[in-house]
């Protein structure tokens, strides 16, 4: 992965851009207004994420560029500062406080809500596989402003870490976390997911082993969560017991571990 700049950048995009590649051990390359394409052929590398004031977006030669939004988690977040219920945490039964491990975070609009949910007293552990994903999601969580206060300092309490989920969940301690989450991107896309179809460009799209649920029961007090299409054969092949509104195209399932 190559960081670079827009064209006409001040300092601060560039100071960001240098750090994240210190942090993340990607190469920066000052843009110099010279086109992605060009950048990209130099250094024989399609994934260039470009640092923006407010934002960062990424691209990949021949896909659609990504840009870091929450997308319909804004709504949901909005809802819940409205006192409304949301579908995911009563699944999960998050409490004030709680320490929550996204497994697999994309960008992040899962652990926001999360996040949202867990409030200030909480933690919230956003694992990424993809380094460019991971990347733009660091830079988001950390720069993105909604315009909503209570909802932007929920996205800054979100820690990322860019690692495999079953690697991270190996080296946790056994009943260290009160939910584990997963939602590993539907092997079965939805295809009318505007939000769901540029992701999935530069995500990790395998399915979940028995290994990694095991390890997860292992890691969590209360629940491990997985959200899936309707109708999934995952959650009977996983040991998820499917929860959540019939109507939906999307539902969870949960193993309870504090019955």
């Amino acid at each position: 992965m190559i960081i670079t700049t827009g064209d006409h950048s001040a300092a601060e995009p560039v100071q960001r851009a240098m750090a994240l590649s210190k942090k993340s051990g990607a190469r920066f390359v000052p843009r110099n207004r010279t086109s992605l394409s060009k950048l990209a052929q130099r250094y024989g590398d399609d994934d260039i994420l470009v640092i923006l004031e407010g934002g960062a977006r990424l691209h990949r030669t021949g896909a659609e560029p990504l840009t870091f939004h929450p997308s319909m988690a804004f709504v949901r977040a909005k809802r819940l500062l409205r006192g409304e219920p949301d579908t995911m945490l009563e699944a999960a039964g998050v409490r004030p406080g709680d320490t929550i491990i996204d497994c697999t975070a994309g960008l992040g609009a899962d652990s926001s809500v999360f996040s949202l949910g867990a409030g200030p007293s909480g933690r919230v552990i956003a694992l990424e596989d993809s380094l460019s994903l991971w990347a733009l999601l660091t830079e988001g969580l950390s720069y993105y402003e909604s315009g909503v206060t209570e909802y932007d300092e929920a996205l800054r309490r979100i820690e990322t870490e860019h690692v495999h989920h079953l690697q991270a969940l190996k080296g946790m301690p056994d009943n260290s976390a009160d939910i584990v989450y997963f939602d590993p991107m539907f092997r079965d896309p939805i295809t009318e997911s505007s939000a769901i179809s540029p992701l999935r460009t530069f995500a990790n799209n395998e399915g979940l082993s028995l290994e990694t649920i095991e390890e997860a029961c292992r890691v969590a007090r209360r629940s491990v969560v997985l959200k899936e299409k309707k109708g999934s054969e995952e959650f009977a092949r996983l040991g998820f017991q499917e929860v959540g509104r019939s109507h939906t195209k999307i539902v969870y399932g949960v193993i309870s571990l504090d019955d």
